[in-house]
């Protein structure tokens, strides 16, 4: 159901919520980008609408509230172990089209990959999404072309209009405080976009033989290795565990799952000093194609959701999208080869 809320009814809203929800989005933090006395977009908590950035795109996902950095699973002694409290309270975050899509690909991979993860299900299932409509697609995005422009499975959707925002309500426990505080009922769509300055074709004729194009060496060179694109991505899953013995007692400690990426030098050691894709370009080939290849094939649909946060981050300025742009070619270099 539609509602228009002015800033004032807004506030009251989130006001309402609070007791029960946690309320994230996109906000400016200052002085706190890639460069000296620049800004940056990422999650935080919030309190009133005003607070919230609906005109730039976040340089960091919502991934951190569904899969914080670091998650202490259990606490143990000699003897005993003790789970970890998960959340008190519910989460509302708010996302864009893009990342909706995302927590879709974190559901497949953490609750339907042949497992259900118990830590996550139980953040999971306490979370709530808030659709931020797009009105304008943004320099880096490309989600057209990877189809998830258009999200319809959100809880509520909430945009700027006029001096209020325009709200479409799907959770019925909340219609009643939304009647109360609304000063009209419009029919309300979210905005999307139907076309990206950025394209980004997948080739539907991929095979495994792309692994052995030239194009993967030219990231030998370009590539430091920072691995920043994985933790700007909503959709990389990858974590490692430790465990943390306390000083006071090396006998008692927590363990901790920690976010990793397949970018870093360490991802592939192995017993016995062995390491897989010493090479940034081998760690580049292997996740762009478990981003549009392995994923799909194995779920029917990309990975990738074409948020662009990975070409905006990068300090080398490698294009995600670009590379995409680069397998048509690739694949024909590689049947000609065969073909020799």
């Amino acid at each position: 159901m539609g509602y228009y809320l002015n800033a004032k009814a807004a506030d009251r809203f989130f006001q309402e919520l609070a007791p029960e929800y946690d309320l994230y989005a996109p906000v400016k933090m200052k002085d706190d980008g890639m460069f000296s006395d620049t800004d940056t977009v990422r999650y935080g908590k919030v309190s009133k609408a005003a607070e919230i950035v609906f005109d730039e795109k976040s340089d960091y996902s919502f991934k951190e509230v569904l899969l914080p950095l670091s998650e202490t699973l259990f606490f143990f002694t000699e003897n005993q172990i003790k789970e970890a409290d998960g959340r008190k309270k519910g989460a509302l975050i708010f996302v864009r089209s893009c990342d909706l899509h995302a927590v879709k690909r974190l559901d497949e991979i953490y609750l339907k990959n042949g497992f259900e993860d118990y830590y996550y299900k139980r953040i999971r299932d306490k979370v709530k999404f808030v659709l931020m409509g797009c009105k304008n697609c943004f320099d880096d995005c490309f989600c057209v072309d990877m189809k998830t422009a258009e999200a319809d499975f959100y809880d509520l959707s909430m945009e700027p209009d006029k001096d209020g925002y325009l709200l479409d309500n799907r959770t019925e426990e909340w219609d009643d405080l939304l009647q109360e505080l609304c000063q009209s009922k419009p029919d309300v769509t979210p905005s999307h976009v139907t076309e990206t300055k950025v394209r980004a074709a997948v080739p539907d004729h991929l095979t495994l033989d792309i692994a052995e194009a030239r194009m993967w060496d030219e990231y030998d060179g370009r590539c430091v290795g920072c691995g920043r694109c994985n933790f700007a991505c909503p959709t990389c899953t990858c974590f490692t565990m430790q465990d943390i013995f306390y000083s006071d007692n090396g006998k008692a400690g927590e363990r901790r799952r920690v976010a990793a990426s397949c970018m870093v030098d360490g991802f592939t050691d192995v017993a016995g000093g062995g390491s897989y894709r010493k090479k940034n370009g081998q760690r580049m080939r292997f996740k762009v194609l478990h981003k549009i290849y392995d994923y799909k094939k194995r779920f029917g649909y990309h990975m990738c959701v074409g948020c662009g946060r990975c070409d905006r981050i990068c300090p080398e300025y490698i294009s995600f999208s670009g590379c995409i742009g680069k397998l048509a070619e690739a694949q024909k270099e590689v049947e000609a080869n065969d073909a020799e």
